[in-house]
């Protein structure tokens, strides 16, 4: 099974050659797709740099601006899926997901459509450094989130996830309208919505050790109202194809 990677960064020049190396020591068939967003720290040239040290295996997208991660996955997943990669892995650039997860996720995809990362699930765990009151906003948004939506995972914010290619070209992505991190919780509903197998595999998400994090409060609540628009926006798919338990392991 050949996995594509898609990794969006922005500012990632300390952390990228690290997370490559990782990902290529792993016993897959992998390649990797960076969509950089015109870090000002060069992220993009140092990926040219790794992809022509790396022949055939990375790929580089470069973007005019910070236009955002849900874009960024969006523009990566069309690309590889015109490559025919058989499924698309998505991960962060500043190891808070551990690569040899994929190995494990690989194997869980042969009896799902889409394998999520989750924090929250039996097993799952955050960084023991994380002050309470991050714990709290990260565990109760994706309480907040899932109960409004109906959800059954315990983490429909995880960027960790692992999609077979015939799940991503069987969703309706122009209809994805999410611009920032909610874009998780929006990719989430709508396969659910859609009935496809969701399997949640516990992980550890580590604390960044290089870097500046992206994620703020203002991101957060900006996150909480457009929970709501995503409902409105799936009533139909919802109506139609949800039942109780459907799709879930």
């Amino acid at each position: 099974m050949h996995i594509a990677v898609v990794i969006p960064t922005y500012n990632e020049a300390e952390n990228l050659p690290g997370l490559l190396h990782e990902l290529f020591s792993l016993p897959l068939q992998l390649s990797v797709l960076i969509v950089d967003d015109h870090s000002p720290d060069g992220t993009g040239d140092l990926a040219e740099a790794l992809a022509l040290a790396n022949a055939g295996r990375i790929q580089v997208l470069h973007r005019p601006g910070k236009l955002g991660i849900a874009s960024a996955y969006l523009q990566g997943f069309h690309h590889v899926l015109q490559q025919g990669a058989d499924a698309i892995a998505q991960m962060d650039a500043d190891f808070s997901h551990d690569a040899a997860v994929l190995v494990s996720m690989s194997k869980w995809l042969d009896s799902c459509d889409v394998v999520m990362g989750s924090r929250y699930t039996r097993g799952g765990s955050v960084d023991a450094r994380w002050p309470f009151w991050r714990r709290g906003l990260s565990a109760g948004g994706n309480f907040y989130a899932r109960s409004i939506l109906s959800l059954p995972l315990k983490d429909v914010t995880t960027g960790y996830r692992l999609w077979k290619s015939e799940t991503l070209r069987g969703m309706p992505l122009d209809r994805v309208q999410a611009q920032g991190y909610i874009f998780q919780v929006e990719m989430a509903y709508l396969a659910y919505c859609l009935g496809y197998r969701i399997r949640e595999l516990p992980i550890h998400f580590a604390e960044r050790q290089k870097g500046t994090s992206k994620m703020s409060l203002q991101i957060q609540v900006e996150a909480a109202w457009r929970i709501w628009q995503i409902l409105l926006a799936y009533r139909d798919l919802s109506r139609a194809h949800r039942t109780a338990g459907i799709g879930m392991h």
